[in-house]
């Protein structure tokens, strides 16, 4: 694992998630890149929500068709992590995906 050097915000990265404990997401998974590219040039941590294949149709879940595969945005797992736990860059959303996102977060932390 090393830092990836430029990371943007909405680009889709493999990232280990482990050790975790109890019911959080574990292992190396594609996330989501949250946070806004200023913290991302400036700080050592990055904001992410991890995507699952496994459909559980929660309200707080995006879906997501990723290399072919149906999948969820996991956004009640939002966690801050060190840019160390990132593999690689594997992708971005697309803008539509970057709407749902959007709505979603506001309907969870603003309405």
């Amino acid at each position: 694992m090393g830092m990836v050097k430029k990371i943007h915000q909405y680009e889709i990265c493999l990232i280990n998630l482990d050790p975790s404990v109890g019911s959080e997401m574990k292992k190396t998974r594609p996330c989501i890149i949250l946070s806004p590219d200023e913290m991302n040039d400036n700080l050592k941590h990055v904001i992410i929500a991890p995507m699952t294949k496994t459909i559980r149709k929660y309200p707080t879940r995006v879906n997501i068709k990723f290399k072919s595969q149906d999948g969820e945005i996991a956004l009640e797992h939002i966690k801050s992590l060190d840019k160390l736990r990132i593999v690689k860059k594997i992708g971005e959303l697309e803008k539509k995906t970057i709407k749902e996102i959007k709505k979603k977060l506001q309907e969870i932390f603003i309405d």
